[in-house]
């Protein structure tokens, strides 16, 4: 399997992910304070929204490379 057909599956895969779950969240650590034996942490949990357009766009590109990778052979 060369890297273009690797490629044009991830954006395949991408794309249907995308679709699928509208997006991705993530935990990020903001604050960190030790005072003395006490410990205090922030965290934030961020939702990274992927538009609509972006994941048929990743699935329509991905099938245009497989497409065109069958047509070289």
């Amino acid at each position: 399997m060369n890297g273009l057909k690797i490629a044009a599956i991830v954006l395949v895969l991408a794309g249907a992910l995308a679709l699928a779950y509208g997006g991705f969240s993530y935990t990020k650590d903001t604050h960190e304070v030790k005072l003395g034996p006490m410990e205090l942490s922030v965290t934030e949990k961020k939702r990274v929204n992927v538009p609509v357009w972006a994941g048929i766009g990743a699935i329509v590109i991905g099938v245009g490379l497989l497409a065109s990778g069958a047509r070289m052979k």
